[in-house]
């Protein structure tokens, strides 16, 4: 069991950066690939981006690449996402998932959320 805490949503205006995090318990966590979701009001959940167990490999949703990082620190248990150049359309709760071995999909387990506002 893999339980995750996300952090570091808020207010921001457009253009704007914030910085994410996900904290996972337990000790198995350089087992997990580590994704971000995010789900706007009256949308469906959208992969934002993700990173293997060992960081080695990152992946990106098109609309983000460029200006999202993804990252983790396996001796923390915890997983980034440096989040620049903030959109209006970007407003949404953002989750963080994990998904044991392998990235792709679906994942085993998810955070409750954190609510990032993007103000125009």
């Amino acid at each position: 069991q893999v339980q995750l805490v996300e952090s570091g949503g808020g207010l921001v205006q457009a253009g704007d950066s914030l910085r994410l995090s996900c904290a996972a318990s337990g000790r198995t966590f350089s087992r997990y690939c580590m994704g971000w979701f995010r789900q706007a009001p009256g949308k469906e959940r959208e992969f934002v981006a993700a990173i293997s167990r060992s960081a080695g490999s990152t992946y990106y949703a098109d609309s983000v690449k460029g200006r999202f990082t993804i990252s983790r620190d396996n001796a923390k248990n915890t997983v980034y996402l440096q989040m620049n150049s903030l959109k209006p359309e970007e407003t949404a709760v953002y989750y963080c998932a994990a998904r044991l071995d392998y990235c792709g999909s679906p994942y085993d387990y998810w955070g409750q959320g954190t609510q990032v506002t993007v103000s125009s």
